[in-house]
């Protein structure tokens, strides 16, 4: 094993994803999504899905 997570910053599309708590979640399109969870954005990069989470991720306090 490298070490390495599919889940560290880097060059690559991502996804958003969300279960139904409302939480969001940053995934990898070459992984599967967990049961529970649905894509909500794909992004040809990780700004793209960070933007994304910050335009449409409230917390509770903010509801």
């Amino acid at each position: 094993m490298n070490g390495s997570s599919p889940f560290d910053a880097g060059e690559g599309d991502w996804l958003v994803v969300v279960n139904t708590a409302g939480q969001y979640a940053l995934w990898r399109p070459h992984l599967d999504v967990p049961k529970g969870w649905r894509v909500v954005h794909s992004g040809a990069d990780r700004e793209s899905a960070l933007d994304h989470v910050e335009r449409h991720f409230t917390t509770a306090v903010g509801r």
